[in-house]
């Protein structure tokens, strides 16, 4: 199967935080080579990050409809509307976390 169907998507609260994290790396950057990924990642995480692991999670986040890669002279990675779409809704989730859980301190 070349993409996910409706039924076996993986949703965005289901992906680990490091494909989170890629994720909104690619939403602030727009497209970019692997390279400018792991290094953002690696200079936000405090335990080191391999290239190997980025180039990982950019296959994975490939199969699952959220990123796309394009190769001319260079690799290429960008952000598919489905991945908009899912940033997003988490931000609106986390705005809407924080702002109910301000009372409660």
């Amino acid at each position: 199967m070349s993409s996910p169907t409706e039924s076996d998507a993986i949703s965005l609260a289901d992906l680990s935080a490091t494909h989170r994290d890629l994720l909104w790396v690619l939403s602030q950057t727009g497209p970019s080579e692997s390279g400018p990924l792991h290094q953002a990642l690696a200079d936000y995480y405090t335990a080191s990050i391999d290239q190997a692991r980025v180039c990982n999670i950019l296959k994975e986040l490939i199969k699952n409809d959220y990123v796309t890669k394009q190769t001319h002279d260079t690799t290429e990675y960008r952000l598919t509307e489905s991945a908009r779409r899912g940033l997003s809704a988490r931000q609106a989730w986390q705005a809407g976390t924080h702002n109910a859980e301000g009372g409660n301190e």
